[in-house]
């Protein structure tokens, strides 16, 4: 699944961590926007982790799904060039 994953958390100790939780599951693309492609296990694990740091009543995290064809739509202009996962070396 493609989702497109925003946060606004207010104490800078609990975003740093957040931040890298986030970027060990998909592409930093702006101050506190992610792209991932994950697995619904992924997802399940990764929204999980992120609900035991935030405090409900002052962060907020919001994950956009993307269908395939949404996907294809994305436009972009500048900004850091998007990752590759396809290409590996053994």
């Amino acid at each position: 699944m493609n989702l497109v994953i925003s946060y606004d958390i207010s104490e800078d100790k609990r975003r740093t961590k957040i931040h890298k939780i986030l970027k060990s599951y998909g592409q930093w693309m702006q101050y506190s926007v992610f792209e991932c492609d994950l697995t619904e296990t992924q997802y399940a694990k990764l929204r999980s982790r992120l609900s035991k740091l935030i405090k409900p009543d002052q962060d907020s995290i919001r994950f956009y799904f993307l269908c395939a064809c949404c996907k294809a739509k994305v436009e972009r202009i500048g900004g850091e060039m998007i990752r590759d996962e396809t290409i590996f070396f053994a």
